[in-house]
């Protein structure tokens, strides 16, 4: 089991979740996770990593599967123009590599906020801290134990 797997599951034990962590061949888009889980491509949270053009933090929107991150709105929200985050920065900052980023977990104290269009569905499926790992949570505990905000940041989904 890898580092990131396994501090993912730390996180949600901690947290009192007994994880329903699957694997699947290939999650690297919301489009393959929904379609390995059988789900609607919304109920995946992705996550979506940012930075900070004046902090050089890295910052996490965590969006419906078939929406999109609306700069301007998230930028806001942020308190700073925000760019695209390197790799490497988002590994050292929250402990995974792009394509893997769990919203809970991250070895830093990073920034997060959560669509809020995610708690219209019983349960959600986010990174599990590698490309090839999910785990379901409904969305209120999701963005309890992620410490995100409840926000509204996303352009309309194809889907909604």
């Amino acid at each position: 089991m890898s580092k990131s797997l396994k501090r993912v599951r730390a996180a949600l034990e901690a947290a009192g979740i007994c994880p329903d962590i699957r694997e699947t061949a290939m999650a690297r888009t919301a489009a393959d996770a929904a379609a390995a889980l059988g789900c609607d491509v919304d109920q995946i949270a992705k996550s979506i990593v940012l930075r900070g053009e004046t902090s050089g933090d890295v910052v996490l929107f965590i969006t419906c599967g078939g929406a999109q991150v609306d700069l301007e709105l998230a930028a806001a929200l942020a308190g700073e123009p925000l760019g695209k985050a390197q790799a490497t920065d988002v590994r050292e900052q929250t402990g995974f590599a792009i394509g893997g980023v769990s919203p809970v977990g991250h070895i830093g104290d990073t920034r997060k906020w959560m669509d809020a269009k995610l708690l219209g569905f019983a349960q959600i499926w986010a990174a599990a801290g590698t490309p090839h790992h999910v785990f379901g949570l409904e969305p209120a505990k999701m963005s309890e134990i992620s410490n995100a905000q409840l926000s509204e940041f996303t352009t309309n989904s194809e889907l909604m």
